[in-house]
């Protein structure tokens, strides 16, 4: 319960959360410290334990998310964990597709619990990815041409969040994560997901239409005011009207990301 507490990672906070339900009380650390993607050390009664991702002599088997507590003299113990997709996950999906967003699964995570996941959504995957894996696979996207959009939450997710054109966390993801992200959302859903695309989208067009009144209410009322055509009472009702136009255009995006 002590190292789950000290770290941001999902799987920690879970742990976290189960140990305290059921009335456990954590034991004080020392040098406490977590490294991406590795987990979190410490060091207690004089002894060295960290709360970590297993490796192959741990004797892990497939299937569900699992994590290792190691103290130092003792046989490692193995945790296991079901996962689940976060909240409107499904339909969250099924708005970028429309949008024309073509998803992928980017994990740290190990590859049957990946798997899951992928069949769940039906997206392509890649599992067991360092932080650096993931920062290279963005800057790969990059370098193809496309504009990527990062949506993350763990503390290995930092590197590849700050890579991306774009990037989103929850307002649960680790500190990192959420310094690295433009955007944090509040809530579990990922509904917000899409609804910031959209927008995002929808301020772009605004943007462009506000830029057109201005380029034509200059284009027009220039030529106007060289030639004499307008007075002075007249240019300042145009100027202020010109600007009204924009504010109110502008004023439709109060409801863009609903």
């Amino acid at each position: 319960l002590a190292l789950a507490s000290h770290s941001r990672h999902p799987l920690s906070r879970a742990l976290a959360s189960a140990l305290a339900a059921h009335g456990h009380r954590a034991v004080l650390l020392e040098q406490v410290a977590e490294q991406a993607g590795q987990g979190v050390t410490a060091r207690w009664a004089g002894l060295t334990v960290a709360l970590h991702r297993p490796e192959p002599r741990d004797g892990r088997t497939g299937g569900a998310l699992v994590t290792a507590l190691a103290i130092e003299g003792r046989p490692t113990r193995l945790i296991h964990f079901a996962d689940r997709l976060r909240p409107d996950t499904t339909e969250a999906l099924a708005q970028l597709s429309a949008m024309g967003i073509d998803g992928a699964i980017l994990s740290g995570d190990n590859a049957d619990a990946v798997a899951e996941a992928a069949r769940e959504t039906g997206l392509p995957a890649r599992a067991e990815a360092s932080p650096q894996d993931k920062r290279d696979a963005i800057d790969a996207l990059r370098r193809d041409g496309a504009h990527v959009l990062m949506v993350g939450d763990g503390l290995n997710d930092g590197p590849a969040l700050a890579a991306a054109h774009a990037s989103m966390a929850p307002g649960s993801a680790s500190d990192v994560g959420r310094q690295a992200a433009d955007f944090v959302f509040l809530g579990d859903s990922l509904l917000a997901v899409p609804r910031a695309v959209a927008a995002a989208r929808r301020t772009m067009r605004v943007v462009r239409q506000n830029f057109v009144l201005a380029i034509g209410y200059n284009v027009l009322a220039v030529p106007l005011a060289i030639f004499g055509y307008i007075t002075p009472l007249l240019a300042a009702i145009a100027m202020s009207t010109s600007s009204l136009i924009v504010i109110a255009n502008s004023l439709r995006l109060t409801r863009a990301a609903r």
